[in-house]
């Protein structure tokens, strides 16, 4: 077994411009910060406008429906990153604020760790310290280290997979219904054990890719959506691309083709909108979901066995 050695660099030698190579970096590989922190962040927007500044990047934890703004720093912190990250999280209505820096100062640590001890439970503030080591003579990893964070009791409360809240009794509920549905086609041999969270997943025969339906209780909101995973998109998504006629006439519909472009990961997904409080939209949504899914499955299953 060879030892590699590995020595801390800068991270200026890999991106020399914040807004122009960082942000646009951090971006794509969402999931590395999102497993860190953790949450499952999907990105909304870089540079989002907040007056005459913007943002570097605004992120939403799919599992809370929580705006997350993320503000890059790729220098030793200083007062003006903390009041702009402030700033953003209040006019955009962010419960995260995650701070991205190759240094923090004392008082900046003390700063956040103040912060989440005296502001309310919604509220959680994160520093978050980029290291990049290179191995070898051209590659290079990052490293991300977490300087401040919540508390645990505030963790546990923003990790709502992990907590009793109505949003995931109502998720629980539906995909219970909907797996139970979805059982009675007798269509699919394989299914998981439903729970109360955002997303309901279903195998389709290949690796990195499969159905990851939504049930999106804050915007009542559901849909089927094929899910790429960042490790296969980029060879995956052109391919499935090239047959976007083809796919979309043995579906029978136009489903939105990339329906999130600033995020690594992938889809291909269709949605409409649901009311939780009538019983029979309720019920003929569930219906619409099982037919929805069974079209996904069957076109998909077929076109990843190519791939």
């Amino acid at each position: 077994m060879k030892i590699i050695k590995q020595k801390q660099i800068s991270p200026r030698k890999m991106w020399h411009n914040e807004a122009a190579d960082f942000t646009p970096w951090l971006a794509e590989n969402i999931e590395d910060l999102a497993e860190k922190i953790g949450m499952e962040l999907e990105v909304v927007g870089q540079e989002v406008s907040v007056g005459p500044y913007s943002a570097d990047i605004l992120a939403k934890d799919v599992n809370t429906g929580d705006y997350v703004v993320i503000e890059n720093q790729l220098e030793k912190t200083n007062h003006d990153h903390l009041g702009k990250s402030i700033t953003y999280a209040s006019v955009l209505n962010a419960k995260n604020i995650v701070w991205v820096a190759t240094t923090f100062t004392e008082e900046h640590k003390k700063a956040l760790d103040w912060l989440n001890d005296n502001t309310n439970e919604d509220l959680a503030f994160w520093g978050i310290q980029i290291e990049l080591w290179q191995i070898g003579e051209d590659t290079a990893s990052v490293r991300f280290n977490i300087v401040s964070q919540p508390s645990l009791d505030v963790k546990a409360i923003k990790k709502k997979s992990e907590v009793e809240t109505e949003s995931s009794k109502t998720q629980l509920q539906f995909w219970t219904r909907f797996c139970g549905k979805l059982q009675e086609t007798k269509h699919i041999s394989k299914l998981q054990t439903p729970k109360g969270r955002y997303w309901y997943d279903v195998a389709i025969g290949k690796s990195y890719i499969h159905l990851s339906n939504i049930c999106n209780t804050w915007n009542n909101i559901v849909g089927v959506r094929l899910y790429i995973e960042n490790k296969m998109a980029n060879a995956y998504f052109p391919a499935l691309l090239a047959r976007k006629d083809e796919i979309n006439k043995a579906l029978g519909f136009e489903p939105t083709w990339d329906a999130n472009p600033t995020a690594k990961d992938k889809t291909i997904a269709i949605q409409t909108s649901i009311d939780f409080d009538d019983s029979q939209k309720y019920e003929q949504t569930l219906d619409w979901m099982v037919q929805m899914t069974l079209k996904f499955y069957d076109v998909f299953s077929k076109e990843v066995k190519s791939l």
